[in-house]
């Protein structure tokens, strides 16, 4: 199967609940009032906690108390609250998933990782609303879990515990896609925004001539990341490593230095244990 073939059949297993759809369908509404949105987030309890905890966590800053809908939407912008749903509900469609609880774990942080480099990172570039980005790091690699569901004798030969053979390099290989685009693909079969479906199908792309700032971003935070799990799990030099995975020439594009990535691994040591609390479903 291809990457389009294996979203497709992820896509009757892994769905988006008829509250999800609902939402989308007022979000993307311009006629929709703010109230509308309210009325059917507020619906869903388990939804509605999610996003009053998140707007009024650290992750947002904000230095008032958010606590109704109304107010997150207004205080952070309807954009915004989508993004929160889109990761609240993209969560909830794979909490059934039967995978081992190692691998869940291992997937849940790096992905958490990625999120939270993604908005740091954007801070030191010309990315304007820089919390939006968050979603792209959380949709970025739930391909995986797709292959992991449909095939899972093949996520083990996409392992990678170095920088000789690559992650992506070794999925290609061995699936002749990316989890990437698999990523991309299950994210057209839920009819998300372009502005999400791009930068995760591109994520791998090193050619930067033609892709866009938030692609540009998310390559640079997944090998952040990359190294990241590499030092912490192999020991591996941190600085050699995302010096390896990403050039010189790559940061210039988005205006960030090799600093700004090592401040961003002090972000992730103080933040990651909160945000993952916040959105992990039980």
């Amino acid at each position: 199967m291809n990457a389009r073939e294996y979203a497709e059949e992820a896509s009757d297993i892994f769905v988006l609940s008829d509250s999800f759809i609902r939402i989308k369908e007022l979000l993307e509404d311009d006629s929709a009032t703010i109230d509308d949105i309210s009325e059917v987030i507020l619906l869903d309890p388990a939804l509605t906690a999610a996003i009053l905890k998140l707007s009024n966590s650290s992750f947002f800053n904000y230095s008032g108390k958010i606590d109704t809908i109304s107010k997150a939407m207004l205080v952070l912008g309807i954009t915004e609250v989508y993004n929160l749903v889109i990761a609240y509900f993209t969560g909830k469609a794979f909490t059934k998933l039967e995978a081992d609880g190692d691998f869940l774990d291992a997937f849940w942080y790096s992905t958490i990782d990625c999120a939270l480099l993604v908005k740091y990172l954007a801070s030191f570039t010309r990315i304007k609303k820089v919390e939006r980005l968050f979603v792209l790091g959380l949709l970025h690699n739930i391909g995986e879990l797709v292959v992991q569901q449909l095939t899972p004798e093949k996520i083990a030969l996409c392992q990678s515990n170095g920088l000789d053979d690559l992650p992506w390099q070794k999925q290609q290989q061995v699936l002749g896609f990316t989890f990437g685009e698999c990523s991309a693909e299950v994210l057209r079969f839920w009819r998300l925004p372009y502005c999400l479906i791009e930068p995760v199908g591109s994520q791998d792309q090193a050619d930067f001539e033609y892709l866009s700032d938030e692609s540009k971003l998310l390559y640079v935070a997944k090998r952040a990341m990359l190294a990241n799990s590499l030092y912490q799990e192999n020991n591996l030099d941190q600085e050699n490593s995302i010096e390896q995975l990403v050039s010189q020439a790559q940061l210039d594009e988005l205006g960030l230095s090799y600093q700004n990535i090592e401040s961003a691994y002090d972000f992730l040591s103080t933040e990651r244990d909160s945000v993952s609390s916040l959105l992990k479903h039980k």
